[in-house]
């Protein structure tokens, strides 16, 4: 049986409630999307215990942490997960060392999947085991604190926007090891953002938040492709992409990747990859444009054919935005309401979509 987490949580405030139902994979990193006081954090609150929903039933994978209906609620300290907060809450008097025994010691040595030397390598902190909290940059503590709660063999990863309290040059630094976490750990993460960069960075799985409601739940190339969704109205609204290399040219430093289940490429500029290797990337709404014809002589490296599948009224009277369908994989298109006119655009249309930009975001 496929592994999932059924979280369905109803919590009311003299001014908040929070009524979601959700399914989710129980592999990967799934994102709670939303604006501020959408209740991203409440839900987290609510899995880990740490709130109690009135009504509530929550299932991960074969074990059930609360069941409203039955009276059934297992305490947070009983619950196998790991929490990480905006701040990493280290033990001041403690070295590095000893904050990460702290957490290994809460499971017994028969139950541990994650050991000493498997957390600090994942998480670049070797050589910081010596140090106090006092002594680290902000990032670095965070780290700590990952891989402490690592340390404590969760069942389930909950991450309360670990990044919002870094500068952009910390982010950047911490950003590789979160991905590495993806990548080589089988634990699922639930991750709250509120930077559309990050979900589309890290998540496999999105789930957008808005007023305590659940907008939509789904995979995150297709989530943030929707145009029934307030996702597709930014100014940074696009497609991820999940690729895989297919052939590098060293002369001009390009990576071909092959579009999932296609055999259309887009090319990016990138150091060596192996071929096979997976890569993920964005595309813009704002740098496709449409042709309708292919046009071989472009400076425009990738131009895909594409079929207009729908269409919306931007978040300004001058454009409207195109969804498109790329042999399976979807697109967006920024273009004005002149252009979408001068082309007659309608769907069902075959044409050709030039990506002016293609941003790694690995």
């Amino acid at each position: 049986m496929a592994s999932t987490i059924h979280a369905r949580l109803q919590l009311s405030y003299p001014d908040f409630s929070l009524d979601v139902d959700l399914h989710l994979p129980g592999r990967g990193v799934t994102a709670l999307y939303g604006h501020s006081g959408s209740g991203k954090t409440t839900c987290l609150r609510c899995i880990a215990g740490l709130e109690r929903a009135e009504q509530g039933f929550i299932q991960i994978n074969d074990e059930v942490w609360q069941d409203s209906s039955k009276k059934r609620f297992v305490a947070p300290h009983k619950r196998a997960l790991g929490y990480v907060f905006q701040e990493a809450s280290l033990f001041p008097h403690l070295s590095v060392l000893d904050n990460l025994e702290f957490g290994l010691r809460r499971i017994p040595r028969q139950q541990r999947r994650v050991d000493m030397t498997h957390a600090t390598e994942l998480l670049g902190i070797g050589h910081l085991l010596d140090r106090h909290p006092q002594h680290l940059s902000g990032g670095e503590r965070q780290r700590v604190g990952i891989a402490r709660a690592l340390l404590t063999s969760p069942k389930l990863l909950l991450m309360d926007e670990p990044l919002a309290a870094l500068d952009s040059q910390r982010k950047s630094e911490i950003l590789p090891y979160l991905e590495r976490l993806h990548d080589e750990l089988e634990i699922p993460v639930l991750y709250v953002s509120h930077s559309q960069d990050e979900v589309a960075r890290l998540a496999d799985h999105i789930v957008l938040l808005s007023h305590g409601k659940a907008l939509a739940s789904g995979p995150v190339g297709e989530t943030l492709a929707r145009l029934d969704l307030p996702l597709a109205l930014g100014d940074d609204a696009g497609v991820v992409i999940e690729g895989q290399v297919t052939d590098y040219d060293a002369n001009y430093q390009l990576l071909t990747l092959q579009l999932p289940g296609s055999q259309l490429n887009v090319r990016v500029t990138h150091s060596p990859l192996a071929v096979g290797k997976r890569l993920r990337v964005k595309v813009q709404a704002r740098d496709v444009s449409l042709s309708l014809q292919g046009g071989e002589l472009s400076s425009i490296l990738n131009r895909l054919p594409v079929t207009v599948t729908s269409e919306i009224a931007a978040d300004n009277a001058a454009h409207v935005l195109v969804r498109l369908d790329a042999a399976g994989t979807p697109l967006l298109a920024r273009i004005t309401r002149y252009s979408r006119d001068h082309l007659q655009l309608h769907p069902g249309q075959q044409l050709w979509a030039q990506i002016k930009s293609v941003a790694v975001l690995a």
